[in-house]
């Protein structure tokens, strides 16, 4: 089919395939930050946790008597400096997302085009020092109450470590590397003789190349803050970053790749290798802000997990309804084994085992499905039955623990169990319409539970 022919060649684009590789590594230090936030804000916070706050088990008044007296206590103000503590972990990911994504960026970016390059790690040296070049290294800070701002010299602006240099550390990163290795591609390098070490030759032959890149960003720095004003991290963050964050908070950009994610998958393409990059330069910049206290952003990855992946609506749901509503004597063999991987939100053994892919007959329950879910989330988002989400979860924490997990709160359990409930429902009459259509199976089914009997 033209689709699936026009999606694959999507899905195996090399610089695609590279920015999804780039930001998977990165998460892993997101991930990290996630759960070191998770156990701040839903164990550890004395005041609005799970465990001690007002909105979980109230611990922290059943175990002073009052909240006043729990606000003074010594287990209070060790909790909070514990929580503290935790949270520097942000520092280390989260707040040098950019710089990490640089690193990571370059060095697969240079694998992936320039595979016959002697060493990679010398493109990642100049994609970071072109990083630094452009960097504001002054610029004017207004201090809380002050009546002007006051320039601040030799300081760099560590605002763009973070999510606000996404674009820039992609952008400079991968024009770096490609100017070093064409560079380095046409030979004009520094030649050392045969008897000097291996690695002391790589330095010197990298010097007219690393130079020429480092060069041209000093040069377009100052074309850049001379032309607008603005450095470079500041200029792309206008013209390119705030328009995509911008339509990425549309309701258009919500429903079109919740929809597509089950369309893709249903035609047996890993939907990631497609809204993977996407969401990395967008929802995934969501989710760092709403950790952080940025922002309270509704539409993010963080969000898009809890209400439809970790919700089970691709995997809990539709073996919940096999094993209810199927007659089909191979179906509930099928679903048997895959209640367990479906327990921890792994969808493939009832997808492919089933099979649900290709399947006309699981078309419409399996792409409705993850939407439905997503808007179900929204739904209680919007009436204030759960806040944005803040805590990142891991998507294959079990459904129901994932919703206690990701809210800090019961009632997102609440939701997750709405979700179950609504995305079982719909595959029931497609069930039984798959019970009809192969109405020998289901009799042998039957008349096995009657020679049981």
């Amino acid at each position: 089919m033209n689709f699936t022919k026009y999606a694959g060649k999507i899905a195996a684009n090399k610089l695609l395939l590279t920015l999804r590789d780039s930001f998977i590594i990165v998460a892993a230090t997101s991930m990290i930050a996630g759960f070191a936030i998770m156990i701040q804000n839903v164990f550890v916070d004395p005041t609005n946790g799970l465990i001690f706050g007002k909105e979980g088990l109230r611990l922290g008044l059943l175990i002073s008597g009052s909240w006043s007296t729990w606000q003074a206590s010594g287990l209070f103000h060790g909790l909070t400096t514990t929580g503290n503590l935790i949270g520097l972990v942000s520092n280390g990911s989260l707040n040098t997302f950019a710089v990490l994504l640089v690193v990571i960026f370059s060095n697969t970016f240079s694998r992936k085009y320039f595979p016959k390059s002697k060493e990679h790690m010398t493109s990642v040296l100049y994609a970071l020092g072109a990083f630094f070049i452009c960097m504001p290294w002054d610029f004017e800070y207004t201090a809380t109450g002050a009546k002007k701002a006051v320039n601040v010299l030799n300081y760099m602006d560590t605002t763009y470590f973070g999510t606000k240099g996404v674009f820039a550390a992609l952008l400079i990163s991968g024009f770096a590397v490609w100017i070093y290795n064409k560079i380095l591609q046409k030979n004009i390098t520094i030649k050392m003789p045969d008897s000097v070490p291996p690695a002391v030759a790589r330095s010197f032959e990298s010097l007219i190349p690393g130079v020429c890149t480092m060069g041209v960003f000093i040069v377009l720095t100052g074309l850049s803050t001379s032309f607008t004003g603005e450095t470079m991290p500041a200029l792309l963050l206008t013209i390119l970053q705030k328009p995509a964050l911008a339509i990425s908070g549309t309701g258009a950009f919500a429903f079109v790749s919740q929809f597509t994610w089950g369309l893709l998958q249903w035609f047996g393409i890993h939907p990631t290798s497609i809204w993977g990059p996407i969401f990395g330069l967008t929802w995934n910049i969501n989710d760092t802000q709403n950790m952080l206290g940025q922002a309270h952003h509704v539409y993010s990855t963080l969000f898009m997990n809890f209400s439809t992946i970790a919700a089970g609506s691709c995997s809990v749901s539709p073996v919940l309804a096999v094993i209810l509503f199927s007659k089909r004597l191979g179906a509930k063999k099928i679903s048997k084994i895959a209640l367990m991987p479906a327990i921890f939100n792994i969808s493939e053994p009832i997808t492919f085992g089933l099979p649900i892919i290709m399947n006309p007959i699981f078309f419409i329950p399996w792409v409705v499905a993850q939407p439905l879910a997503f808007y179900i989330g929204i739904f209680f988002t919007k009436i204030g039955f759960i806040a944005p989400i803040v805590n990142n979860v891991p998507w294959t924490v079990p459904t129901l623990i994932s919703g206690l997990l990701y809210t800090g709160s019961i009632n997102g359990l609440i939701v997750q169990a709405i979700v179950v409930i609504v995305t079982t429902a719909i595959y029931v009459p497609f069930i039984k319409m798959d019970n009809r259509i192969n109405a020998d199976e289901s009799k042998q089914l039957e008349d096995q539970a009657t020679a049981e009997l």
